[in-house]
């Protein structure tokens, strides 16, 4: 029991030491748990939410739309839970100008279910739910009408015209019809697209650009007046997913064994019976109007038989007449009547070539005959060539056939496609990335001070545990004092952790996340077993270091334990080697250097963790700088335009007259620009279609003229940049870039992503959904967006093929050799405040899609969640500063006791007592600064090379302010320890602290 009590006694004795303990591991444990537990909360509902709304596992695609023969087969797929056949329309409207909007067919069986958020789910026919980006943006409201025009070239591949009434290219069968969706609309809900989680409040709202080939808005529609049997997509579900975290590595190998079937068998052979369909459906359209010509001309000709019929009994009559007369008046002149009467009554007997000549001399003498025998002729003339040149069309039509019709192409895309899908997954994983590096160092941190306290605390007790072992006490029981006192700190400080990393750090990212994301049903969670192995890590190495600690005092013997440890042994420190220097250096500073250089361990100890501290502050500033800097050095530096402007193509041409007569511009250029993908090709077939993959990334792809290659370094700063160490990258010099024919430009945000680089092989989807393997020639310095800038002569050569022309929204064979300039990259006059406005007011002209102002966007572009999330570093980092050199000056103290107390009895007053104390620990924060300031800009380049993140590149950059900062925070940290430590210093009594301890 009196060691029980002697045990506690000693516990309450180095309450410091405790509470020291405790805050590390409430620190290391909160980092190590809040950033986890946030992101698995927002990784949970979201995952609740996609299960409960069905989103879909795998999507298909073709670029001849899906049939009812298509379904089926998806639906034999082994793996497959459910099949939809989605039908779509892209239609536009006037708000405030021309706005596109894509008309969704809602699922019946579960599938890609829109989340109610106000009023009802539409249910007849004209009613359609919508989203709330778009009651933000129309200011409308549940119960407004809104009236809509299907485009010209619908959203299904099959829709398109018909030429000729007789080419069977762009129709697929003589049943499916494209979908078609009621256009005298009512807005009876208010949805969210479960597809598409953006807040359209937040960052993603701000900083997104939508081009020509997406449609603004989705309108949610019943199948209630929705006709068409061919298909836009179907879509998917998978047995087993929904049983796995869709972000998980289980859920894409359970996915990807369905893919891998439907690419092993199904989709080779509908591809080839659809395409089968097209040439059926072409043969029989060349068929029927064959038929159909057939018996036109049947009739034509018919009719023109009975006409000349008719004509020529006209004229044989007028022959016979005239026949007769000259035989009545030839017999007259004959001497005998009654021959002259016999001869008139019998008709002359004519050979054919006399009454040939006689036709053709009485037509001849009648201009009627004359006209009415050309018409014949000329009615004749034009059948005949009708006939002959609908004959050889319809053979044209018939050899050509099989070339004009391209072989058909699916596409299997699985969650991955979904833009706000991956964008959400990438930015959780970062955040998360940095979640399980910093508590690596504040677990370092941990162990580093726990050796210290623990060993110092052993130490001061060496006389008593040697006592213990000298009375029989075992070395076990003695050293479980110090085990327990660890323990229990750790225990009650990684409690107190658990709190805060599981209740107020996530609560802190999870508002930040809202703001950029919806995420219903959202709350917060505890993972026991993370939890209980977050303080078991921090247990088990403040116990290593308090172990190793009673170690090395308990190996020694009892009388050895009983006795004063000996002193130090004097030694020479490197700089009283230096003559000159120690020679002008005085008495006190002479002690200080001794006193910091001889005792090595705490050297170590001391400058280590302020330099570790320093790092992580220095980390989190430089994560801030870089992300600041992001929108400034995209629209500023890279950028050189002022202003892009994007139209739909049937307005292209009246968006420049409007933007020339504004005389606004100083210099432009007309390029294409399209939304699309790059995946990085694989080392199969580069027609594969499979898409969608962890290797893809949304793209803005803006095809150049050609004549205009070399004016894309004016608009654009193009400078070649290779992968470097550290988060840095080789930037080669402005100007040295060259678009040409031979290979695509690509941003350096995307191929940082998925590993690409210049002579790599990508497969690129243009804004029609054709894909085509392209080659890297360069990789282009650029830090916001993916653009990829291919010429206008590379675009024809990959997309302008057979493959084009029968696939959604892609031109006409007529139009195909020509693009159409949709966009316009411009320099303005004036000043930024200008310009904005200038941009905002194009956007109000009904030829404008959208018009973007670099200015506007270097101002507000902003990344709240890496702020958020740098923000809670620094301060943990501050805290954990802040506790360490509380820890470390109150070891050097206690240690010390005897010094201190010598010199109050040589007269030193309390002032210099604390002085003399205090200037080695801020020579040593100062030593921990000067190596931790290069040691976090070398962590917060390594951390800024893991965050990948769609469309965003981290320069990291590191502004001298921020190295200041992280300095005189230390510092600060360093002079507030003092306040504290000041008063046990006064509180050191020299005739107690001077008795000999034998």
């Amino acid at each position: 029991m009196a060691f029980v009590k002697d045990m506690l006694r000693m516990w309450a004795h180095s309450w410091k030491r405790f509470i020291s303990i405790a805050m590390i591991t409430l620190l290391g444990v909160a980092v190590l748990t809040g950033i986890y537990a946030g992101c698995r909360d927002a990784f949970r509902s979201t995952d609740r939410f996609f299960d409960a709304q069905g989103l879909h596992d795998v999507q298909v695609l073709s670029t001849a739309g899906l049939s009812n023969g298509d379904i089926a087969a998806l639906r034999k797929v082994n793996g497959v839970a459910k099949v939809q056949a989605e039908r779509s329309q892209e239609v536009t409207f006037d708000l405030d100008g021309r706005k596109s909007a894509t008309m969704q067919e809602i699922s019946t069986n579960g599938i890609d279910q829109p989340y109610l958020q106000e009023g009802r789910m539409p249910k007849k026919a004209g009613e359609i739910a919508v989203t709330r980006k778009f009651i933000r943006d129309s200011g409308k409201r549940i119960g407004s009408r809104l009236t809509v025009t299907p485009e010209s070239a619908s959203s299904d591949t099959s829709d398109t015209n018909d030429t000729n009434g007789a080419d069977g290219t762009n129709e697929t069968n003589g049943t499916d019809e494209a979908p078609s969706f009621p256009t005298k609309l009512t807005i009876v809900g208010v949805v969210l697209d479960p597809q598409n989680l953006s807040n359209p409040d937040g960052y993603s709202a701000m900083t997104s650009f939508r081009s020509t080939a997406t449609t603004d808005y989705t309108f949610f529609a019943p199948s209630d007046g929705v006709t068409g049997t061919l298909y836009t997509s179907a879509t998917l579900l998978v047995k087993g997913a929904a049983a796995e975290s869709t972000f998980d590595e289980s859920y894409e190998n359970t996915v990807k064994q369905v893919t891998d079937r439907i690419d092993g068998t199904v989709k080779t052979d509908r591809q080839k019976a659809r395409r089968q369909e097209l040439l059926d459906a072409g043969n029989k359209k060349i068929a029927d109007a064959r038929a159909e010509a057939d018996k036109k001309f049947a009739d034509a000709q018919s009719q023109i038989d009975a006409n000349r019929q008719q004509f020529n009994q006209q004229v044989d009559q007028i022959v016979s007449m005239q026949a007769g007369a000259a035989a009545a008046g030839a017999a007259a002149n004959g001497a005998n009547a009654g021959a002259a009467a016999a001869a008139g009554a019998t008709t002359p007997q004519l050979d054919e070539t006399t009454r040939e000549t006689m036709r053709e001399t009485i037509i001849a003498a009648s201009p009627e005959l004359t006209q009415a025998k050309q018409q014949l002729d000329q009615a004749q003339s034009q059948l005949n060539e009708q006939k002959a040149s609908t004959e050889q069309t319809l053979k044209t039509k018939e050899n050509e056939l099989k070339t004009s019709i391209p072989q058909v192409r699916w596409y299997v895309q699985d969650r991955q496609s979904l833009g706000g899908f991956s964008a959400l997954k990438s930015d959780l994983d970062s955040i998360q990335s940095l979640g399980n590096a910093f508590p690596i160092v504040f677990l370092l941190v941990a162990v580093m001070m726990s050796l210290t306290a623990m060993a110092r605390m052993v130490e001061e007790d060496r006389s008593l545990i040697g006592t213990y072992v000298g009375l029989g006490y075992g070395r076990l029981a003695v050293a479980s004092r110090y085990l327990l006192f660890a323990l229990l700190a750790c225990l009650i400080g990684g409690g107190l952790g658990l709190i805060a990393g599981f209740l107020g750090i996530p609560a802190f990212l999870l508002v930040v996340l809202q703001g950029m994301y919806v995420m219903p049903g959202l709350r917060l969670e505890y993972d026991w077993l993370y939890g209980s192995l977050g303080i078991a890590l921090f247990v088990v190495g403040v116990l290593a270091a308090t172990i190793y600690a009673c170690v090395q005092e308990m190996r020694q013997t009892p009388a050895a334990l009983m006795r004063p440890k000996a002193p130090r042994a004097g030694s020479r420190i490197l700089l009283e080697r230096i003559r000159p220097v120690w020679n002008r250096i005085g008495f006190l500073g002479k002690v200080t250097a001794r006193n910091i250089f001889r005792f090595k361990s705490r050297l170590i100890m001391t400058v280590g963790g302020v330099a570790g501290c320093t790092a992580l502050i220095v980390c989190g500033l430089a994560i801030n700088d870089t992300v600041a800097d992001l929108g400034i050095k995209q629209y500023r530096d890279i950028y050189q335009y002022d202003l892009m402007v994007v139209s739909d193509d049937s307005d292209a041409s009246a968006m420049r007259t409007k933007v020339a007569s504004d005389g606004r511009v100083t210099s432009s250029l007309d390029v294409r620009i399209e939304s699309g993908d790059l995946t990085v090709a694989g080392s199969g077939d580069g027609d594969s279609g499979k898409a969608g993959s962890s290797g893809s990334e949304s793209i803005q792809l803006v095809a150049v003229p050609e004549k205009h290659l070399s004016d894309l370094g004016e608009m654009v700063t193009l400078q070649p940049v290779s992968s470097g160490i550290l988060g840095t990258s080789g930037v080669g010099k402005t100007g040295s870039l060259k678009l040409d024919d031979d290979g695509v430009i690509v941003a350096q945000s995307a191929a940082s992503a998925l590993g690409v680089k210049a002579g790599s092989k990508v497969r690129l989807t243009n804004g029609d959904g054709v894909q085509a393997t392209a080659k890297v020639s360069a990789v282009n310095r650029n830090l916001i967006g993916s653009d990829v800038y291919v010429s206008e002569t590379y675009y024809a050569k990959l997309f302008d093929s057979k493959d084009a022309k029968n696939t959604k929204n892609s031109k006409s064979s007529e139009d195909s050799e020509a693009l159409t300039w949709n966009a316009m990259l411009a320099k303005l006059s004036g000043s930024d405040t200008s310009q904005t406005d200038y941009a905002e007011s194009l956007e109000e002209d009904s030829s404008v899609m959208k018009a973007v102002s670099c200015a506007h966007m270097a101002d507000s572009f902003k990344f709240d969640l890496m702020g958020a999330v740098v923000a809670l570093i620094v301060a943990l980092a501050g805290g954990l500063a802040l506790v360490v050199l509380f820890t470390l000056a109150n070891t050097n103290v206690s240690e010390r006791v005897r010094e201190m107390a010598t010199l109050k009895v040589l007269g030193f007053f309390d002032r210099e007592v604390h002085h003399y104390v205090n200037r080695e620990m801020m020579i040593l924060t100062v030593m921990g600064v000067i190596l931790g300031l290069p040691l976090g800009r070398l962590v917060g380049g390594m951390l800024t090379m893991a965050l990948n993140m769609p469309s965003l590149y981290f320069e990291v950059e590191v502004k001298p302010l921020s190295y200041v900062i992280a300095a005189v925070a230390t510092m600060a940290f360093a002079l507030l320890v003092q306040l504290f430590v000041n008063p046990v210093l006064d509180r050191i009594d020299p005739i107690s602290s001077l008795k000999s301890v034998e």
